[in-house]
């Protein structure tokens, strides 16, 4: 892609919203005059430094789409975009397989550096339930106009992509009427959301607990070692709401969570609060984890303390743990030249949960130093699917009476020479005056299933908890 490089503003020091925005319609119309017919798709990015703004306000005020929210979970990358300079995306079903060739062959044609925002279905060849339908088999969007906190700096950028065949004028006039329809972010003026009118589990708590057993007697009969199950909860409202209220009004902002939002159509998005890095790749640098085997500190009433000891302690989590960090250190081998587990197990704290985690650094090999074969290799983890993977799969699907959708997908950003994904655990996709919350529990030898459904409670516990929330 012919991208020359981005034309930054220069001012000695950031503008108030209203001002960048009125300098980068400057910059846009000084730049489409000198801009001809193009013969290779066609990229500029006008860039400039705001002053201290969130994000998500800034977001919520906005009426162009689609939208979409990334914060990492070390809080110091966020994004907040609106409307598409530029998307990627494929709605077939067939295996993951495919749709991670698929982006990676449209991704090596894209700047090295530009960064594309969405999401995958979790297993593409599930036939996918009516309320996913806005959510194709993977979509990845460069907005028009991105507003971006990197290491505490402030930027608003826009983008101008021209594909060939398309006036470059037409294109900037469409940019600019973009611009003007953006609004100065404020604290959001809202009434809350609306009062709940029914909560339903599928399964519900009698058909969970068989499938469990029927689960745990394969697991006696050698079949399988590990299997995820999740379990969605059906929430209806008394009416329609804006679905980024629940980022707003998320109740811990310091856990250490990944958070993404992404809402193709107005009140239709799916976000997520995950503890979970699927992995950061930096050209051929790559850094992953291992993170299985819960704990509630809720339940055990004794404070951070103890719930770390109880779960590091715990030869049910510890061994459910192992069986993810020795797959994934297996699965890495034939990618990477070098591999750097940890051997210590740690423990990591959020505010209803603690969970058993182990970082690994990795060098991919020159050959598959692309995502495409990092995606193939860590996605499932055995923390969302189980082990051994294609069995985990087929039951995932034969047991589960409703489809995952992007639920545990690989959800966050891609480029050329980076990319950094979570796991799309701890989710829900909002539609209309309904919202559909998943989450599941990890099923091991000695598993009990009445345990693992008051886990699955626990881990719905903080978005539970937004609905009850008083303005």
């Amino acid at each position: 892609m012919n991208k020359p490089a981005d034309i930054i503003e220069q001012v000695s020091g950031p503008l108030p919203m209203k001002k960048a925005m009125g300098a980068l319609k400057k910059m846009v119309l000084d730049h489409t005059a000198t801009v001809g017919s193009v013969s290779a798709p066609y990229l500029r990015t006008f860039s400039i430094a705001v002053a201290p703004t969130a994000p998500l306000f800034w977001l919520y005020q906005q009426t162009l789409y689609p939208k979409f929210f990334w914060s990492n979970r070390d809080k110091d990358d966020l994004a907040a975009g609106i409307g598409m300079a530029d998307v990627i995306e494929y709605d077939k079903t067939g295996p993951n397989s495919v749709s991670f060739d698929i982006l990676q062959r449209e991704i090596s044609k894209k700047d090295p550096d530009t960064r594309y925002f969405g999401g995958f279905c979790f297993n593409n060849e599930q036939k996918q339930d009516e309320h996913w339908r806005a959510f194709k088999s993977f979509t990845f969007v460069l907005p028009e106009i991105q507003l971006t906190v990197k290491d505490g700096v402030h930027t608003l950028s826009c983008h101008l992509m021209v594909e060939p065949g398309n006036n470059a004028e037409v294109r900037s006039h469409q940019l600019l009427e973009a611009i003007d329809r953006v609004k100065a972010a404020a604290p959001p003026d809202t009434t809350g959301l609306p009062g709940i009118k029914s909560l339903t589990f599928s399964p519900d708590q009698k058909q969970w607990v068989e499938t469990c057993n029927r689960v745990l007697e394969r697991f006696q009969e050698g079949l399988m070692g590990k299997i995820i199950l999740a379990r969605q909860t059906l929430l209806e409202f008394e009416n329609g709401f804006a679905p980024l209220l629940f980022l707003f009004r998320y109740p811990y902002p310091e856990s250490s969570t990944h958070r993404s939002y992404f809402e193709p159509e107005k009140n239709t998005a799916f976000f997520s609060f995950t503890p979970e890095r699927l992995y950061r790749r930096n050209n051929n640098e790559l850094l992953t984890e291992a993170l299985a085997g819960t704990c509630s500190k809720e339940t055990l009433g004794n404070g951070n303390v103890d719930a770390c000891e109880q779960l590091l302690n715990s030869e049910k989590d510890i061994r459910e743990h192992k069986f993810v960090k020795d797959t994934i250190a297996r699965e890495l081998e034939p990618i990477c030249s070098q591999i750097d587990m940890e051997e210590r197990v740690r423990a990591l704290q959020l505010n209803r949960l603690v969970h058993l985690y182990t970082q690994c650094r990795a060098t991919l090999n020159a050959e598959s130093s692309s995502d495409n074969a990092v995606l193939k290799t860590l996605h499932p983890t055995p923390a969302v699917g189980g082990v051994p993977k294609t069995q985990a799969l087929e039951q995932i699907i034969r047991l589960e009476p409703f489809s995952r959708g992007w639920y545990a997908g690989p959800v966050g950003w891609i480029s050329r020479n980076s990319a950094e994904f979570a796991v799309g655990i701890r989710s829900a996709v909002a539609k209309g005056n309904k919202l559909y919350l998943y989450s599941g529990a990890g099923l091991v030898r000695g598993s009990d299933p009445a345990s693992e459904w008051e886990e699955v409670d626990q881990k719905i516990a903080d978005i539970l908890a937004i609905t009850r929330q008083k303005v």
